[in-house]
């Protein structure tokens, strides 16, 4: 009996109808439980050290007069951590790790924040302009957002989805949703400004795979027409020999101050039921070289976190509406 009180509670607190009886509802509490519980391990699964193959190719044209580019394919290390884990909200930090000529060199990357069943997701409206768009209980139920955050955690794009776990493939695919245009095709001032993308993560046997299909957009005269699709696959393979540790010093040092980043943003949004701030091709937002810069002086000792918290938080002001 009071297992089946125990259930009839859990399922008050999510949500679920008590549908013929306490046993279908404690079998439904259940069933909810362990898929959440799967859908978490599945998002903690992207956290570790990694070897990441970047794969990026245009394929079908839609324009006549239009010519796909060259695939451009990279690679490099990169530290993931789990920074927040609240049950319901997970963040993961990137850092991208580099060697070169005997150097070291670190790059705070994307920060990638999943939430279950959120109110809303932040969507990209085109230009440096983002907007919180809330969700429907039938959006919601069930569902994981993803919101990607640029190198200074100013906005990128969000999305919303559900973990599939079958075939041995956990997977989570978002539906359709713009973003602004990556480095790698904004410094080439393109004949397109957005993307219109569907996000695909999938765990694998050696790590995971994030995998993208995104048809680049043009705005002309108020309307949007489609210029060509672009297939990107970045694989993640776990790897423990390159520089981990540096990358975790550099954390360890600038991790108050980049909380205190997330915070402004967080504020700027929330004030605003979303953020405008303007782009910039090399560095994603403008606010990027300033507050990158601070992070960096921190880590070498060269100014103090109070002050460069201070310093931040002005650049967020001063940049956002």
């Amino acid at each position: 009996m009071k297992t089946v009180v125990h259930g009839l509670a859990l399922a008050a607190v999510l949500g679920l109808g008590v549908v013929g009886g306490a046993p279908a509802a404690l079998a439904q509490t259940e069933a909810v439980q362990d898929k959440f519980a799967a859908d978490r391990k599945a998002i903690l699964g992207m956290a570790g050290t990694f070897h990441v193959n970047f794969d990026f190719r245009e394929t079908v044209p839609w324009r006549a007069d239009y010519t796909p580019i060259d695939p451009k394919v990279s690679g490099g290390f990169e530290v993931v951590r789990v920074i927040e884990d609240t049950g319901k909200v997970i963040k993961l930090q990137h850092i991208l790790v580099i060697s070169h000529d005997g150097e070291v060199f670190l790059v705070k990357h994307w920060r990638q924040d999943w939430t279950y069943e959120p109110a809303s997701v932040l969507e990209y409206r085109g230009k440096g302009s983002w907007a919180l768009k809330a969700l429907t209980d039938g959006e919601r139920r069930g569902a994981w957002s993803q919101t990607v955050w640029q190198t200074d955690d100013s906005p990128r794009y969000g999305g919303v989805g559900r973990w599939t776990l079958d075939f041995g493939a956990p997977r989570w695919t978002s539906a359709e949703s713009w973003r602004p245009l990556a480095r790698r095709d904004a410094v080439r001032k393109p004949v397109y400004d957005r993307y219109l993308g569907v996000n695909r993560h999938a765990l694998t046997p050696d790590g995971w795979v994030h995998t993208q299909d995104n048809m680049k957009l043009a705005a002309a005269d108020g309307t949007l027409s489609a210029v060509v699709q672009e297939t990107v696959i970045n694989s993640y393979d776990t790897d423990t020999g390159f520089q981990i540790a540096k990358a975790d010093e550099y954390w360890a040092k600038t991790k108050g101050y980049w909380a205190a980043v997330r915070s402004a943003w967080d504020a700027a949004i929330a004030k605003g039921n979303g953020v405008t701030v303007s782009e910039e091709p090399e560095n994603g937002s403008v606010t990027g070289p300033k507050l990158m810069g601070l992070a960096d002086d921190l880590a070498k000792g060269k100014k103090a976190e109070a002050a460069a918290i201070a310093e931040a938080q002005a650049v967020i002001a001063t940049n956002t509406k």
